[in-house]
């Protein structure tokens, strides 16, 4: 049976699956801003369910504080309850996570997620049984924590045909370049810094590797561009093979390098792609340091608009769930049944708009060879590069200290498969040892400086 959540008698019963960072992060905002909620909303929002694996005593503690409240290990419970009108699913992953979150739609009772990963990889199915139960699946926090870039590009840019989006999504990814820039210190150690710190998990790879940035692009693309999430089709390229040399060697050429995520849409369809990046100094996500999120939206009316603050911890992802929350209660209280917002921002998806391969890509490269200090390898490198329609914008070539010597080159804008097919060639040559490192270079234009 589905629980009556369009009725509100002057309290609203919240569970919380989930008591990690995020989970623990929104009971206590919950807790402390209670006041200032209950002025806003103008009632109460009310923890009557919790659920945790663990209930240690800092847990019981927080638990403890807020009154009545039914305590337990079993999500499904909580999803069956009719007392519970909204569901935080703070749990993270897919199991189970998943059917908490269907179950819980199912039931008829709303749903605050910050789960990138479930929404931009289940998301495509979970939004048609939130629409069928007139319910919503709120997710703003899942995307860059206390950014709300959600509602940006839903709502506060709906007027507009979004050309792209950029954005540094990953604050993990970015405390590690710029500690690499800033102190000259290889990958490896930054990440072990990094790890201690407690900005990188114990198993790294999501971060570093640009999947948990893929997630939220994925969700940033759909709702840009108004089509259906698409992870599978998300190119992704993490920062694990960049070395303090590229660093130097782009702060010599006038750029830094960001980890970004890149969504534009073309004549022929929607980039949507993760990897490092050559940005000029001059760009203001260039200036974007240490664990900062920040993303650049481009909208033809509007132009470039800039949003920037801390992508990830319990605080500021909580602002994003509470946030949620309030808007649910708001539409609730008006007595609004079905959901207000398309969920991915338009009535009406768009599948005429495919998602690139990112060989069909155009950028601009940059590109360290090794090669044997001989006569004439520069030479053979420029005619493969000619061969294949590429231009050199510019080259850095140092005195050799050893019969090995690294060659840098900037290119014109060209595309990625024809730049491959060059890659291929030059690391063919004799005079060439190991592999060709490359990374994107993007202008940005229209973007101020």
């Amino acid at each position: 049976m589905k629980s009556t959540s369009s009725q509100i008698s002057g309290v609203l019963n919240i569970g919380v699956c989930g008591l990690g960072t995020v989970g623990r992060g929104t009971v206590e905002l919950l807790l402390n801003n209670a006041k200032q909620i209950e002025r806003r909303l103008g009632y109460a929002l009310t923890i009557s369910h919790a659920v945790t694996r663990t209930l240690d005593a800092n847990r019981k503690t927080l638990l403890d504080s807020c009154g009545e409240i039914q305590v337990g290990t079993d999500p499904f419970a909580v999803v069956k309850d009719p007392q519970v009108q909204i569901v935080v699913e703070a749990m993270g992953g897919y199991d189970p996570a998943f059917e908490v979150v269907k179950q819980a739609l199912s039931n008829g009772k709303h749903v605050v997620t910050a789960n990138k990963a479930l929404i931009a990889e289940h998301g495509n199915e979970l939004f048609p049984v939130a629409e069928q139960n007139n319910v919503n699946l709120a997710y703003e926090s899942s995307v860059a924590a206390g950014i709300p870039i959600i509602k940006v590009l839903r709502e506060g840019l709906a007027a507009n045909e979004i050309d792209w989006v950029a954005g540094i999504i990953n604050g993990t990814g970015n405390f590690i370049l710029t500690e690499m820039a800033a102190r000259q210190r290889k990958f490896e150690v930054v990440l072990k810094q990094a790890q201690e710190l407690g900005y990188a998990e114990a198993d790294p790879t999501f971060d570093i590797e640009g999947i948990d940035a893929a997630h939220k692009l994925t969700i940033i693309g759909s709702i840009a561009f108004g089509i259906p999430l698409q992870f599978d089709k998300t190119y992704t390229e993490g920062i694990s093979k960049i070395t303090p040399e590229d660093i130097s060697y782009a702060d010599e050429l006038g750029y830094s390098i960001k980890h970004l995520g890149i969504a534009r849409k073309t004549e022929k369809g929607v980039e949507m792609r993760v990897h490092p990046t050559l940005l000029s100094k001059s760009r203001l996500l260039a200036n974007v340091n240490g664990a900062r999120n920040a993303v650049l939206v481009h909208g033809n009316a509007v132009g470039a608009t800039l949003y920037s603050g801390p992508g990830a911890g319990g605080e500021a992802t909580a602002s994003a769930v509470v946030a949620d929350l309030i808007d649910i209660g708001r539409q609730m209280a008006a007595g609004t049944t079905g959901v207000v917002y398309p969920p991915l921002g338009c009535v009406h998806m768009r599948n005429d708009l495919p998602v690139l391969d990112i060989d069909e890509i155009e950028a601009e490269y940059y590109l360290r060879i090794r090669a044997v200090d001989k006569v004439g390898v520069m030479a053979k490198i420029s005619s493969i590069l000619q061969e294949h329609n590429i231009s050199i914008e510019a080259v850095i070539q140092k005195e050799a200290i050893s019969e090995v010597v690294p060659i840098v080159i900037l290119t014109h804008r060209s595309v990625e498969k024809q730049l491959n097919h060059a890659i291929e060639a030059i690391e063919g040559l004799e005079e060439v040892t190991g592999d060709i490192n490359r990374i994107r270079v993007e202008p940005f234009h229209g973007e101020p400086e």
